[in-house]
């Protein structure tokens, strides 16, 4: 992990992505003064609830995709690069998340005639015993089956965003106390286990780069102190096929200076790849 740069300094590719938690409201709260010097070249983000004509007025001069939930106020997830994509896809491949804001997909093409995948994915945060947790087994059921398949669509794929879940104890801060909640349960953290094992084989990236140190967390609760006393959880992914993520550097959480100037509940995880 090192401090935060302008931009890349050996011309790599750098990557982006943050919860904005309302996409107006982070914007209001400083998120433009994050953004402009950050050097970004694609910038994912999750929980835009926001119309798609806000999101590419805000966004003028990038390419925009976006992806509004039905039910509004909620979800929504977007893609905003400096380079046009050759080819985009709203959706996950299952037709009961078709309008549910939470999974797109942008191809981007590289020197050499290669290709990479980018997704912006919002799984769902769930609730134990409900509806909403069967919904987020389902949606994690789904993955299993697509990044096999974005492995052989392109050169490399690049899975990122707010996924839900924290994968091991060092993800979370509190995690004696949090085994029975949605985020934390056994039965979730399988899917990880089956991610980033020899089943599917995809790259923890950020936790390749930080090693086996607690966190660096991600989001952190608004309630009490959580996030002066550094109380959070790290739940913010980029996922990489082996090939991309041996050529990820220097991953970097932007957490706020200070409790009253964040301006998500989320940090943004920025990675540079050297393509």
């Amino acid at each position: 992990m090192t401090s935060p740069e302008a931009a890349p300094k050996d011309g790599a590719l750098r990557i982006a992505t943050v919860n904005v938690n309302g996409l107006r409201a982070s914007w209001r709260k400083g998120m433009q003064e994050w953004l402009a010097p950050r050097g970004v070249d694609i910038l994912c983000l999750q929980e835009v609830r926001a119309p798609d004509e806000i999101v590419h007025e805000y966004f003028e001069g990038w390419s925009v995709l976006h992806a509004e939930a039905d039910a509004k106020g909620r979800a929504g997830v977007a893609i905003a690069s400096r380079q046009v994509p050759t080819a985009t896809r709203v959706g996950i491949g299952d037709d009961y998340f078709a309008t549910a804001g939470r999974w797109i997909e942008a191809d981007f093409a590289l020197d050499g005639g290669r290709q990479l995948t980018v997704v912006s994915a919002y799984v769902h945060s769930g609730e134990a015993g409900t509806p909403k947790q069967e919904d987020k087994y389902r949606f994690l059921d789904v993955m299993l089956k697509r990044l096999p398949e974005l492995a052989e669509h392109s050169d490399y794929a690049l899975v990122v965003g707010d996924l839900n879940v924290g994968h091991t104890e060092l993800d979370i801060r509190n995690w004696k106390a949090n085994q029975k909640r949605a985020g934390f349960l056994p039965e979730e953290r399988v899917y990880f286990d089956r991610f980033f094992g020899n089943e599917i084989g995809w790259k923890d990236v950020h936790r390749e780069l930080a090693g086996p140190i607690d966190g660096p967390y991600t989001w952190w609760s608004q309630r009490g102190k959580a996030f002066d006393n550094d109380a959070g959880w790290r739940i913010d992914y980029q996922m990489a096929t082996p090939g991309l993520g041996a050529v990820a550097r220097n991953a970097v959480v932007d957490r706020a200076t200070a409790w009253d100037t964040r301006w998500s509940d989320h940090a943004p995880l920025v990675i540079d790849y050297k393509l």
